[in-house]
């Protein structure tokens, strides 16, 4: 178990054998004193800066760090920033992302609470992207409403994509093979970037291709082989009933993701920069990153049997998604102020299947009686989105500076979902007294449509009172509207049991609507105590829309038959805020040679929504909880220990409450709820993470990077306080090494990801109550931990050239 103690002596001591061994550096006569840390540019601040001069709680990782660490994506940056928490949950579902401990949902699947907003650029989007050709990751902690045109809960992320260059034709062809330690099969990556002017210092193309293949190292090895026939429980003594029952899928949690992207840059004037954009991701994934090792009950035969990276799903579960995203930014330098304009259109488009039959079960409707019974589900998903931002940004050097900025927002989105029990009207028709068959087997059939359209004006005032003392103000207004409808059928029991054809489907579309507005306000002081060491201090306010939940209202009386509807109190959700409160320090030392930033901070959130299932039917839906509050202190550090040794550590503490009693939080009487004092769900109390990079020079001028890694979390609970079966998943560490060779104009790189090869649980789907007191407790198959990537090692090269 990774233990807070531990984990205290750990940071104390990386700290202060940066501070040491730097200042031992500096005295050393055969140090070169003018060699110095990378100074990080970003323009999180809306203006270009330094992470030291940006008076915010933000963390930059640039590509060299992405490269040095194997950061492939969002869950791997989020190893490195204090205060953010990423669970990976595999390419199948959407990893949550936790700023602060502000979350209320219990993990799983869906459990992203989208307290974060996530940029492509100066677009806002909603995807895990690939990081190729990526300038560098900003993350920014605390509310960022008056800074961005997305309103933001908790925090901000933005990928930086590399500009198209204007005078140089470059080209970059790259890849990697990987083997895991749990794989039959060898993954990789492969790719090439290419930039050239098409008329010099005026227009230029760049243009990218990335293709990554993860083979997977989860096991579905009790897939039923015809649905509706074959037994999903066989003898499971009788080695020949389970193989003519059922079939074994290997590696089956793989992806295959494709990224592309193509920009046209135009400068045609020296005041006038524009950029088209054109983005496009598909991710094929075979399925989830979830085992069932000694998540089955005690009675089921399969408990004996099924290994630590197996899962026990009858049906295989696949997913596909496509995202695109064409955009236009156009930046104009008025003189007096800098004009950004960015458009953007964005649609995403899902199709999966999983396996839906231990929820048919536990509804107890008598499923379980069919020997042969399993059921699956079809989703698919849709959306589009329309964006524009305007932004003032003042210049020059006057004591006064300022922002200003308008958003809008439109999104629509379609979603269905079909679920199949294949072989069960007939066996109603033969034993429940059915009168026909339901030919296509569609059970249960749900539409949902939704509009969103938000809008916004922001900005903030800055005054240099003094030359050491700036203070700023900011303020937000908004509103939104939300239009939503939706309609549910059962059509096999209709068909079944009712007056409905063989193949009739009846859909009443309900329409729920909801809208509100409001401000938020943001004040910030910073003082420069020398040009190298600063303070500042924060108050700012976050906000998070509220919608419907698209639910079909319940009938009053209810049938006394199988529906799936909303009750009057879960139709709608609120909006929930946060007022987060923030002290900092920024400061450089040692000419440079060292950066040690810290933040402490305190945020109240109020009416948090949360996810949670309907009292009939147990459909997904949102509510909103009582209170909660986070504080906390986040440290980051850069220190360059020699000429050849660099390092980097980071450190977070947060503690994660209620502050009032949330009794209706699981259950729908009141029983077992959440009581103040409760901690929150889904991120650790202590994160720690350490970087070192040791470099020289080999083989006729070649360099040599060597780089370790260690990422830590302490433990992290499924649910608020434990309730409703909520467990404690243990904390870990894990080591990466690499080694890199560079040459002039190539590279190649030997690494090794989880270096010890720790088996670790991330997160929960549901809870154990599944396997204790559901219906059909001693067959049921839904609970189980998602796991992280076992030992990696790989070979990676790239090979850049100019014409």
């Amino acid at each position: 178990m990774f233990k807070p103690n531990i984990l205290s002596l750990a940071v104390y001591g990386a700290l202060t054998s940066t501070l040491g061994t730097s200042f031992a550096v500096v005295a050393d006569e055969g140090i070169n004193k003018d060699k110095s840390l990378e100074v990080i540019q970003i323009t999180a601040t809306r203006r270009s800066g330094s992470i030291q001069e940006a008076p915010l709680n933000i963390t930059a990782l640039d590509s060299d760090v992405m490269r040095d660490q194997n950061i492939g994506e969002l869950a791997d940056v989020a190893r490195w920033v204090p205060g953010l928490t990423v669970t990976d949950q595999g390419g199948r579902s959407g990893s949550p992302i936790i700023v602060r401990g502000l979350n209320t949902n219990s993990s799983g699947p869906s459990s992203d609470g989208g307290t974060v907003a996530t940029y492509i650029n100066e677009i806002p989007v909603a995807i895990d992207m690939r990081l190729t050709d990526v300038e560098r990751v900003e993350v920014l902690i605390g509310p960022q409403g008056t800074l961005y045109g997305a309103g933001t809960l908790g925090g901000a992320i933005r990928y930086i994509l590399k500009d198209p260059e204007l005078d140089l034709t470059t080209g970059k062809v790259y890849g990697d093979a990987f083997q895991n330690s749990e794989s039959d099969s060898f993954g990789g990556e492969a790719g090439f970037i290419f930039n050239t002017p098409i008329i010099e210092d005026k227009l230029a193309v760049r243009a990218s291709v990335n293709v990554f293949k993860d083979p997977g190292f989860v096991d579905y090895n009790y897939v039923v082989r015809e649905a509706g026939v074959s037994k999903p429980d066989p003898d499971w003594s009788d080695l020949d009933d389970i193989n003519h029952n059922l079939r074994q899928e290997e590696d089956n949690n793989g992806e295959t993701t494709t990224t592309a992207r193509i920009s046209l840059r135009w400068l045609p004037t020296d005041w006038l920069d524009s950029t088209l954009n054109y983005f496009y991701q598909k991710q094929d994934s075979a399925g989830r990153s979830i085992v069932h090792h000694g998540a089955l009950h005690p009675d089921n035969g399969l408990n004996k049997r099924i290994g630590k990276y197996e899962s026990a799903y009858r049906y295989e579960e696949p997913r596909e998604k496509e995202d695109s995203l064409l955009s236009l930014e156009v930046k104009a330098d008025l003189g007096f102020a800098e004009l950004v304009s960015a458009t953007g259109y964005s649609e995403f488009e899902a199709d999966g299947q999983r396996d839906q039959t231990d929820l048919l079960i536990r509804l107890d409707y008598g499923y379980e009686e069919f020997p042969s019974f399993s059921s699956f589900t079809r989703e698919l998903e849709e959306e589009e989105n329309f964006t524009q931002e305007l932004r003032l940004v003042s210049k020059g050097d006057s004591d006064l500076s300022w922002i200003v900025g308008g958003f809008y927002n439109k999104s629509k989105s379609n979603g269905s979902s079909k679920e199949y029990t294949p072989g069960f009207s007939q066996f109603a028709v033969e034993n429940f007294g059915g009168t026909q068959v339901r030919p296509d087997s569609l059970e249960y059939y749900s539409v949902d449509r939704s509009e969103v359209t938000e809008q916004a004006l922001f900005g903030e005032v800055g005054y240099q009172v003094t030359d050491k003392l700036t203070i700023t103000v900011g303020a937000r207004f908004y509103e939104y509207k939300v239009d939503a409808d939706s309609a549910v059928d059962f059509p096999l029991l209709n068909t079944v049991f009712g007056d409905a054809g063989p193949n009739d489907i009846t859909l009443e579309f309900e329409n729920s609507y909801a809208e509100d507005d409001g401000n938020l306000f943001k004040f910030n002081a910073s003082y420069q105590f020398s040009d190298s060491v600063m303070a500042y201090a924060t108050v700012s306010e976050g906000f998070r829309i509220g919608g419907s939940n698209g639910l079909a209202p319940c009938p009053d009386p209810l049938p006394a038959n199988q529906a799936g509807c909303g009750k009057p109190n879960e139709m709608l959700y609120k909006d929930d805020t946060t007022i987060n409160y923030e002290l900092g320090l920024k400061s450089t030392w040692l000419k440079n040679r060292l950066h040690f930033n810290a933040a402490l901070f305190n945020v109240d959130w109020k009416d948090a929504q949360v996810a949670g299932a309907t009292e009939v039917g147990q459909l997904p839906y949102t509510s909103n909880a009582g209170s909660a509050n986070a504080k906390g202190v986040e440290i980051a550090t850069r220190a360059m220990l020699s000429d050849s040794f660099t390092a980097y550590a980071t450190y977070a503490y947060t503690k994660v409450e209620l502050t009032e009693d949330a009794p209706f939080l699981f259950n729908t009487d009141g029983t077992d709820g959440g009581v103040s004092g409760d901690r929150l769900p889904g991120s650790p109390e202590h994160q720690f993470s350490l970087g070192v990079n040791y470099q020289t020079e080999i083989m006729n001028n070649k360099l040599l990077d060597i780089n370790y890694g260690l990422t830590a979390q302490s433990d992290v609970i499924s649910k608020v306080g434990l309730h409703d079966n909520g467990e404690t998943l243990p904390g870990y560490a894990l080591s990466n090494v690499s080694a890199k060779i560079t040459g002039d104009q190539w590279s190649t790189t030997l690494y090794i990801n989880n270096l010890f090869n720790k088996y670790a649980y991330t997160s929960v789907r549901r809870s154990d109550a599944d396997i204790t007191t559901a219906n059909g407790a001693e067959i049921q198959r839904n609970y189980g931990h998602y796991i992280n990537r076992p030992l990696t090692i790989g070979v990676k090269f790239d090979y850049q050239f100019e014409l």
